[in-house]
């Protein structure tokens, strides 16, 4: 069930209406089978592996508190993570791994292995995987008590509107909040107005923005034998904002939703093209994941406790692993290995920019400075999310060699650009929007506050004008027609 369709448009008022209105004992056993319900429109019996997921790691949780030597706690817990990981490998991982051992096989002319699974990607499976083995993990460490309650550890790992894309939830934010439910009322007019709005911005940036720029960024990645400089560099750049709009518009609605029935999901995404520097882009790009990425992987191999030589290690790993974690192609290698050299070369080049800076005396507490810093940091992004986009790696080197190699400036004066999937109409929404999307962005990079945050800060006219012109915007200017099917999330295919 997509947020972006007219069953959700039905499913979460009934939800919702329901949960405010049924005694509060009932609440946690009716948001679980609605998260059910949610994830099982996809496929049905895929609703196993969440169970079988939640059962491992909370069987695994418990025994890891109770058990008291050091060593048995260890391995209940690599048992835990061995279980969910060998499930993920098999439907995520498998034929990727396959195909790599028959290139090998191929190679020395052995015969190759017929894969004899059919396997369909479970939707959201590394989300929903990574939450869990984070809270056993949390257990653990003894950052958090062993939940007790199958039916609130259950929620806790299928809570629907954050469970097939994330934020990939924290035990200690998540959990606190769950044990509220049938204590207290958690629904309040102020939030619910709060969480709508933001659902209202979610659509436009997905409908609007990122449903409207793929059709400029699918001909452009699509012709890439065919492309120049010019149509090369606006489709990086336009990847980059659709990727942003699309998965920053899903967590814009799952947050907002949450936040109508009571909850506080954590932010994911902090304005992350105003960014100044790549270690500033994951400050603020992908937030649940990139912390998660910090606090399971990069910390436990040492951080940057060590020599200089082994922190650049472990964040080549952990930025490796990143990439394998959204796909199984060494196109999402090459985008982590790229953001893992980024960092470290931004740390090593460190005294040499500082000296450049003393001889040339540039001054960088000033506008012109910092805007340098985002629109390099932008460029290095787009340029990374050429292997994040392109279909294999062929093709994405054939892209770059593109980039580079075919300099056409003429393109932008004779009216060519509108040939690849948007005409001057379409185009001229798409600006608009851009620019809205902007200042949403700058408020938020200069305020600290999300859009619905902001708008409940203003008088209620203002409010009411503003949610008024997000819905006609998305009734009007979303991507409709006689062909039209609901655009599914990106985010969804990891």
């Amino acid at each position: 069930m997509l947020f972006n369709s007219i069953d959700f448009m039905i499913f979460f008022p009934v939800v919702t209406l329901i949960y405010a209105v049924i005694p509060r004992k009932l609440k946690c056993f009716w948001l679980l089978a609605a998260s059910y319900y949610f994830y099982m429109c996809w496929n049905a019996r895929y609703a196993i592996l969440i169970a079988f997921s939640t059962l491992v790691t909370y069987g695994a949780a418990l025994a890891v508190e109770k058990i008291k030597g050091k060593t048995a706690k260890k391995w209940v817990m690599i048992g835990g993570f061995a279980a969910n990981l060998g499930v993920l490998f098999f439907f995520k991982y498998f034929e990727f791994a396959l195909q790599n051992i028959n290139k090998l096989l191929n190679r020395f002319s052995f015969q190759t292995i017929q894969n004899p699974f059919d396997i369909l990607l479970p939707v959201g499976i590394s989300f929903y995987t990574f939450q869990a083995l984070g809270y056993l993990v949390d257990v653990y460490r003894g950052d958090c008590r062993a939940e007790r309650n199958l039916l609130q550890y259950a929620l806790f790992v299928s809570f629907f509107p954050q469970l097939v894309a994330g934020p990939i939830e924290r035990s200690g934010n998540l959990f606190r909040q769950i044990h509220e439910v049938g204590k207290k009322k958690m629904m309040s007019p102020e939030a619910a107005t709060q969480g709508f709005i933001m659902m209202l911005w979610g659509l436009f940036m997905k409908m609007v923005i990122a449903d409207r720029i793929a059709l400029f960024v699918d001909s452009v990645f699509g012709q890439s034998y065919a492309i120049g400089t010019v149509e090369a560099a606006l489709g990086a750049a336009a990847f980059a904002v659709q990727i942003y709009c699309d998965f920053g518009g899903y967590s814009a609605i799952a947050i907002g939703a949450a936040k109508v029935m009571g909850f506080e999901l954590m932010e994911n995404f902090n304005a992350p093209y105003f960014s100044t520097s790549i270690a500033d882009f994951w400050r603020r790009w992908h937030i649940s994941l990139s912390t998660w990425f910090r606090d399971y992987v990069y910390i436990p191999l040492g951080g940057n406790r060590g020599t200089r030589l082994r922190t650049y290690g472990n964040l080549m790993i952990t930025f490796l692993l990143s990439g394998l974690w959204h796909g199984a192609a060494w196109t999402y290698v090459a985008w982590g290995m790229l953001h893992g050299l980024y960092r470290v070369a931004g740390d090593a080049l460190k005294p040499v920019r500082r000296k450049i800076i003393q001889f040339f005396r540039v001054r960088t507490d000033v506008f012109s400075y910092r805007l340098g810093q985002v629109l390099c940091t932008f460029g290095l992004t787009s340029f990374a999310w050429i292997f994040f986009r392109a279909e294999s790696m062929d093709r994405a080197f054939l892209y770059v060699r593109n980039l580079f190699c075919r300099w056409n400036p003429w393109v932008l004066f004779d009216e060519s650009l509108y040939t690849y999937g948007l005409d001057r109409r379409e185009a001229g929404i798409l600006m608009a929007a851009l620019a809205v999307l902007f200042l949403v962005d700058l408020v938020r990079y200069r305020k600290g506050r999300n859009l619905g945050e902001a708008l409940c800060s203003q008088n209620l006219v203002f409010r009411w004008a503003v949610m008024i012109l997000l819905v006609v915007s998305v009734i009007v200017y979303g991507v409709y027609g006689i062909d039209f099917d609901s655009s599914q999330f990106i985010y969804f295919a990891f």
